[in-house]
């Protein structure tokens, strides 16, 4: 698991969320303009007589700063994709304005903010579209740009017929989409003459697992002229155990759609397989549950952070927050929060006591720790240490519930079929942690609880894990 597990660390995605964070900070500042410039615009040349209670506008503007984020992130309006057309972009755009238009009619209905004209809402999304269209454009652009000079670049392996010679000559030529053709699995004489001597080339009998293993690649691109069936899924399969983006392109795919999300590449339709559920609705309102309910909870939580914070800093010596690098989504690294329950030198101490290890597999668990300080046993009893996560799903990096995020070191015991938990977002609750007595749960069984959970997910069933561990909180007993 060496060599997979440096694949995955090495994964692809630290320039392109940086490039998101500026994006979406951007479009923030944007939509935070466009309401003072949608003010002025409405009282002086649409509605003159127009008297707007200040509290009103004050709780319109927070909605708006709380949805904006909510959507920017549900709906990826900062993710620009390599291959995206203009008119694409517009469709987004106009997407989030009609949801923006809904959202705040039912806020003023709702909340019956009557001192707010219409005709603000309407000019509001007129102007934050306008606003953030050409701030869409010109970002574009310059990814575009940022992509040709060599940066943010997916290594492709090709896998081809002698008709995969135009989409071939397409990725190469068209450097602006970051596409670097890594390796050509291919039997035709014809690519192996043309490319052989610029391009690593594979046979169609060599291992796709061994090379996905021990190579850099980031996406499989399946550009046959003819599909068959079986081949295709066991192909889709074996990208989808790693993380590895597989896109299907043919003229005719007899591949079921559920599966797959249709995309373009060269002008052409093509498929890519997705690890997130076909549920795409569902999917869309669990991410905005995330953020909304986060968001929520850590404005009405901030004193007990607060409160949390103090007791913490008197109880022992050392940082009130614990942050430890964890391995998220698709092999991300990313810090995950929580209020510091251990010693502050635990991390030195845990060698000594590896030979206590009481849990079987690649994790280690004591039911005595000695590294624990007296509020840390209290805090994880009832399960508070957990709630500084709720800033790692604001960053988009976890989601309330969903597989626990493992540790490096742990990944790379893991056996491949156990890969698949990183296909998902990691959660701060999760199936293992709502099972009774969940201590005595084998690894494996626990592995396997996760990737049921993968499998079977559904909105009801996340709220009913939800609630089973809100019950566990209340209870004390998650700890």
């Amino acid at each position: 698991m060496t060599h997979l597990y440096s694949k995955l660390r090495d994964y692809r995605i630290n320039n392109k969320g940086r490039a998101k964070f500026v994006i979406d900070l951007f479009e923030l500042v944007l939509a935070a303009l466009a309401f003072p410039i949608a003010l002025f615009i409405t009282q002086k040349y649409i509605v003159h007589d127009m008297v707007i209670r200040n509290v009103h506008v004050s709780i319109l503007f927070i909605f708006i700063m709380m949805s904006w984020y909510v959507l920017s992130r549900v709906t990826a309006m900062a993710k620009v994709p390599r291959t995206q057309r203009y008119r694409t972009l517009t469709f987004q755009l106009s997407r989030v304005a009609f949801v923006t238009f809904v959202g705040l009619t039912v806020v003023k209905v709702i909340l019956r903010l009557t001192s707010i004209p219409i005709e603000l809402i309407v000019v509001y999304v007129t102007v934050m579209f306008f606003l953030n269209g050409s701030f869409r454009i010109l970002a574009y652009k310059a990814l575009k740009t940022y992509r040709s000079q060599g940066h943010s670049v997916h290594n492709v392996l090709v896998l081809a017929d002698a008709f995969s010679d135009n989409i071939i000559e397409r990725l190469i030529e068209q450097k602006e989409w970051g596409f670097r053709i890594h390796g050509i699995m291919t039997n035709s004489r014809l690519l192996k003459a043309k490319y052989g001597d610029s391009i690593n080339i594979y046979s169609e009998t060599d291992n796709l697992k061994s090379i996905l293993d021990n190579e850099i690649i980031d996406e499989v691109l399946h550009c046959k002229k003819d599909v068959n069936r079986s081949v295709a899924r066991a192909i889709a399969d074996i990208c989808n155990e790693t993380g590895v983006i597989f896109r299907l392109q043919s003229t005719v795919s007899p591949i079921d759609p559920v599966d797959f999300q249709l995309q373009t590449v060269a002008d052409e339709e093509e498929l890519a397989l997705i690890d997130a559920p076909s549920n795409s609705m569902s999917l869309i309102l669990k991410n905005m549950g995330d953020m909304y309910f986060s968001l929520m909870a850590v404005i009405l939580l901030a004193p007990l952070f607060l409160l949390m914070a103090i007791i913490i800093r008197i109880d022992s010596k050392g940082p009130i927050f614990f942050r430890q690098e964890r391995i998220g989504l698709r092999g991300r690294k990313f810090k995950l929060y929580k209020f510091r329950t251990m010693v502050v030198n635990a991390e030195e101490l845990l060698a000594r006591l590896q030979d206590k290890n009481e849990a079987d597999g690649p994790v280690f668990k004591i039911a005595h720790d000695p590294r624990i300080t007296r509020v840390g046993r209290f805090l994880r009893k009832t399960g508070l240490d957990e709630l500084p996560q709720l800033f790692n799903v604001l960053k988009g990096e976890m989601s309330l519930v969903g597989p626990r995020p493992p540790l490096e070191k742990e990944v790379k015991k893991y056996k491949r079929w156990q890969l698949k938990r990183l296909s998902v977002k990691p959660g701060i609750t999760c199936s293992w942690q709502v099972v009774p007595d969940r201590h005595n749960v084998s690894f494996e069984e626990w592995m396997r609880l996760d990737l049921s959970y993968i499998k079977n997910w559904s909105l009801y069933r996340d709220m009913g894990l939800f609630v089973k561990t809100l019950r566990t909180f209340i209870s004390a007993g998650g700890h």
